[in-house]
């Protein structure tokens, strides 16, 4: 931590700022945040080429296209320090756990509305060779946070690693959901798009930030990161259908190409497999190497999801036989 402070103190007082700062903490990143006099100022672990900083580029191109993030105020390179717009301290998270359920569905399906306008950058992205058009959710991507899931939650995290047997079967089902989503990979995501990443300002206006690791996915890729992101009760199917058809509305009332309900209905299921065991593998190795475990009581609650989601489509035996030996293990 001192070494970031210490750039800290030196990008301020390059710029004449006030040495006054607040720290920011937020929960996964390898990053620490400042409030200063003027602004938000992210120390990175180290120095960055402005042309290569995801960052830098993906602001740029979500400004560029109307979507309301944080204008850059300034940067230092060699500090590895960024300075941005502050929006404030109304994180939607907060915000919808003190709202009636009324205006919950409000805060969410505005949250929605923004994953439509997400996708009309698209090919924006591509054609200013964006960093994010450069990257996508692939086969070698998914699967390897498939893997990762595997590894960090059996091993570092239960320490009771699969048998060989339950490796190699589990293993072939990852790389066919992989393959699965690699193919429904079309659209400009912001990709970590849930209640944590969004903020109301001053006015009430929502607001995306933590973006800079925009990518192309699946159409339903942030819409599941929305829904089901750290939850500890499974919304309902009629409620998710719900919000799928919004989603599906807005693209069409944007001009965006018509996908069939049903279609997306498949794909939604299997991102939610994906980004389910995705998010596991993240709880469990944040909880048991970095000490923060009150991402633990998520797990679970992220195999009942996917699991459900695997009882829907039907396939992948190995994936469900495991989940439910989890579950089942904890309900005993």
């Amino acid at each position: 931590m001192s070494d970031f402070l210490d750039r800290l103190e030196q990008f301020l007082a390059s710029r004449g700022l006030s040495a006054e700062f607040e720290q920011l903490t937020p929960d996964a990143s390898t990053r620490e945040y400042f409030r200063v006099d003027g602004g938000i100022v992210c120390i990175y672990p180290e120095a960055f080429d402005p042309a290569e900083q995801s960052y830098l580029d993906v602001t740029k191109l979500f400004l560029d296209n109307g979507l309301p993030v944080a204008n850059i105020k300034d940067f230092d390179e060699s500090l590895g320090a960024i300075m941005i717009e502050d929006f404030g301290d109304r994180i939607l998270r907060e915000e919808m756990k003190a709202a009636t359920p009324e205006r919950r569905e409000e805060l969410i399906d505005a949250a929605i509305d923004l994953i439509p306008r997400i996708q009309t950058a698209t090919d924006a992205a591509y054609e200013t060779n964006s960093i994010a058009s450069r990257l996508k959710f692939d086969v070698e991507k998914l699967n390897w946070e498939l893997n990762f899931f595997k590894e960090h939650y059996f091993t570092t995290f239960k320490k009771k690693p699969l048998s060989a047997e339950e490796d190699t079967a589990i293993s072939a089902e990852f790389l066919e959901l992989s393959q699965e989503l690699e193919n429904r990979a079309t659209v400009l995501c912001h990709r970590d798009f849930h209640a944590a990443n969004l903020m109301l300002d001053a006015d009430g206006n929502l607001k995306i930030i933590d973006h800079q690791d925009a990518r192309i996915g699946s159409p339903a890729y942030d819409l599941v990161s929305l829904l089901l992101d750290r939850v500890t009760e499974l919304p309902s199917s009629e409620w998710l259908a719900g919000k799928r058809r919004r989603l599906l509305d807005g693209r069409e009332s944007l001009g965006l190409p018509h996908i069939d309900e049903a279609a997306f209905t498949e794909e939604f299921r299997l991102q939610t497999i994906q980004r389910c065991l995705k998010a596991a593998g993240t709880f469990s190795f944040q909880s048991a190497n970095r000490g923060k475990t009150y991402f633990v009581p998520f797990i679970q609650p992220m195999f009942r999801i996917a699991l459900r989601a695997l009882d829907n489509l039907g396939g992948f035996p190995a994936i469900r036989t495991v989940l439910e030996s989890e579950i089942s293990q904890t309900r005993t």
